[in-house]
């Protein structure tokens, strides 16, 4: 096992936490958020994804 960075991304209005690994909203699972439509807001509230800041977390992986 290793271990892989994970960026998770933060609603700076409600505090809703955006998983790339599960997807949020019309995002399905595994959608990076750097790579979601411009128009996707969150989930939780609305904000559009400029409301959202970068968090940072380590987590364990299966490695070859």
């Amino acid at each position: 096992m290793g271990k892989k960075p994970v960026h998770k991304f933060l609603c700076t209005k409600c505090q809703y936490i955006y998983d790339p690994r599960k997807g949020g909203g019309a995002a399905p699972p595994n959608s990076a958020f750097e790579y979601l439509p411009s128009d996707w807001v969150c989930p939780n509230c609305g904000a559009p994804s400029e409301e959202f800041r970068k968090k940072y977390e380590v987590v364990e992986i299966e490695t070859e």
